[in-house]
């Protein structure tokens, strides 16, 4: 079954958060198992933002997590935040093509 984590976080630092996953894609080339990540940017609440990130089940979400880079990268970015990140961590029941 796919799965997908959402990060919600607070930021004055978007550039800095998008290098950061641009270092992080690098350092973990061949081996992250994350599919698809999504950068978003909430139009009605200044400086919060959220990254959606695609795998193909909640196994392979797991061994993504336990790369020393990824342990890095949450700390890294935990740095960057203004406040407490929300993690939700979702299994996806269907998607629909509209």
């Amino acid at each position: 079954m796919a799965f997908v984590q959402i990060i919600e976080f607070t930021t004055t630092r978007p550039d800095e958060v998008e290098a950061l996953v641009g270092e992080w894609r690098t350092k973990t080339s061949g081996r992250r198992t994350a599919q698809r990540g999504t950068f978003t940017q909430d139009r009605d609440r200044p400086n919060f933002y959220v990254q959606i990130v695609e795998f193909a089940s909640y196994e392979d979400a797991m061994s993504n997590s336990d790369l020393p880079e990824t342990a890095s990268f949450a700390q890294s970015l935990a740095e960057l935040c203004d406040g407490p990140m929300v993690f939700r961590n979702l299994d996806v029941r269907s998607v629909e093509e509209m």
